[in-house]
């Protein structure tokens, strides 16, 4: 199995940035596909970005343009790079991984547990 724990999540100003860090476990991470999902209070978990095996990438228009997505496998890590954050960013941050190179919004069967992200304006 594979098991994952973010890292990097904390408090900043509206327009600030953060990078967030996974550290994944495993002999096969590079045959998976990452990404990066986020729960606000009352709200649903919600997709933020993702990155396959191979590399491609897929953001979520909510954080368009201000959000990016990178792995290092030799690390066995994957990285969230925030920029312009602003309130609405504010969130749980959770890693997670699925075997297969085809970036999805869901069927994620590894999670880590999660760093919060809070903006402030």
């Amino acid at each position: 199995q594979v098991q994952l724990v973010e890292s990097g999540g904390g408090l900043v100003q509206a327009g600030g940035s953060l990078r967030l860090s996974c550290a994944a476990s495993g002999r096969t991470f590079s045959t998976y596909t990452m990404a990066w999902f986020r729960q606000a209070p009352g709200k649903e978990r919600e997709f933020v970005a993702g990155i396959g095996s191979g590399g491609n990438t897929v953001s979520a228009v909510s954080v368009k343009g201000r959000c990016t997505i990178s792995r290092d496998n030799a690390k066995n890590a994957v990285y969230l790079q925030m920029n312009s954050l602003k309130p609405g960013d504010t969130a749980v941050y959770y890693c997670a991984a699925r075997l297969g190179a085809t970036i999805a919004t869901v069927d994620y069967p590894y999670w880590g547990q999660g760093t919060q992200v809070t903006v402030s304006s």
